[in-house]
């Protein structure tokens, strides 16, 4: 249902992830993430979809982000209703610093297929297709681990677990290294992570600890193109956050959510554009007169990934984001 939106979401994309791309190093995270937010709002507007954003970057009261609750699309009559997961740029602090794996992503499935829940943090837990079953947040990161390295067949000290370095992780990391497993720590960009765990090419097995709902949901609706395997329970940073997410309709909202409580619906839809290079996409690069963008789209319906290179001409496409200081 929803095929004819796949290559319409990576436009969206690609003109948030020019946008931030233009700031990377610069220093500037919030100029990043404004330039991405806003261009990926003009860009949807467009779409002929009459879109309900579910999974945001905060509340209507905290613009210019895209808050959750907000309308995207053309609204036109008739058109597909669905809902919308968005992070127009996963990796801030990433391409403040110039650093890798920061993209520009967003989720789109039926109406009500998604959380519905607040900007808040998430427990996680992601790895690929052949532990399908296998992961359980209930259990100690310790038990999961022994479980993981059952499923791919070798040994824990062989495993590499992604943890997003934070003081929240500060136990997860203690325990990991106890139990033997390699550690990758990354600053941002828990997406990328959730991908490169479902990805066999990877050097990344597993991710694993607290990081942002957004993200988990994004996480969520990338693997079940991927058909990998994801467990997610919100954590919240405040009683004023629990009490949102039961008014916004969670009554258990302690519930471990597995991947399709997360992302469910017959049809998702995962859209990325690299900002800066990465594992997965690479970031965008600059000529004189364009950019060349690299993209992932993914629907669940059917199991395909497409890879999408495109140049973008600023001489014609003269309602692309770009630096009008240039023009």
């Amino acid at each position: 249902m929803l095929r004819y939106l796949s290559l319409e979401m990576v436009r969206v994309t690609e003109a948030a992830a020019v946008a931030a791309a233009r700031f990377m190093g610069r220093g500037d995270k919030e100029a990043a993430d404004a330039a991405a937010v806003e261009a990926m709002r003009a860009e949807f507007r467009s779409v002929d979809i009459d879109g309900r954003v579910v999974i945001g970057e905060g509340e209507i009261d905290e613009a210019p982000m895209l808050f959750i609750g907000e309308q995207l699309g053309s609204g036109a009559p008739d058109v597909q209703q669905v809902d919308i997961a968005v992070d127009p740029l996963e990796g801030t602090s990433i391409t403040a610093a110039g650093g890798p794996n920061a993209l520009a992503c967003l989720a789109i499935g039926e109406r009500d297929s998604m959380l519905h829940a607040p900007d808040t943090y998430m427990a996680k837990i992601a790895a690929g297709s052949e532990c399908k079953g296998a992961l359980d947040l209930s259990l100690s990161a310790t038990e999961n681990l022994g479980r993981i390295a059952e499923c791919k067949r070798m040994p824990i000290a062989e495993l590499t677990v992604c943890i997003l370095d934070r003081p929240r992780n500060e136990d997860l990391v203690a325990e990991v290294r106890a139990a033997g497993a390699r550690i990758r720590l990354i600053r941002d960009g828990d997406v990328s992570a959730a991908l490169a765990a479902a990805n066999p090419a990877s050097s990344v097995d597993v991710l694993l600890g607290i990081g942002g709902a957004p993200e988990g949901v994004l996480a969520a609706a990338a693997l079940r193109g991927l058909d990998g395997e994801m467990q997610g329970q919100l954590r919240f940073r405040s009683r004023a956050d629990r009490e949102r997410a039961i008014r916004m309709g969670l009554t258990d909202p302690d519930k471990v959510f597995g991947l399709r409580d997360l992302a469910g619906g017959d049809d998702v839809i995962f859209a990325a554009t690299g900002v800066t290079d990465g594992d997965f996409l690479k970031g965008v690069r600059f000529s004189s007169d364009g950019a060349r963008s690299h993209s992932v789209v993914m629907r669940s319906h059917t199991g395909t990934v497409r890879y999408v290179t495109a140049y973008h001409d600023f001489r014609r496409k003269l309602d692309f984001p770009h630096n009008h200081e240039d023009a």
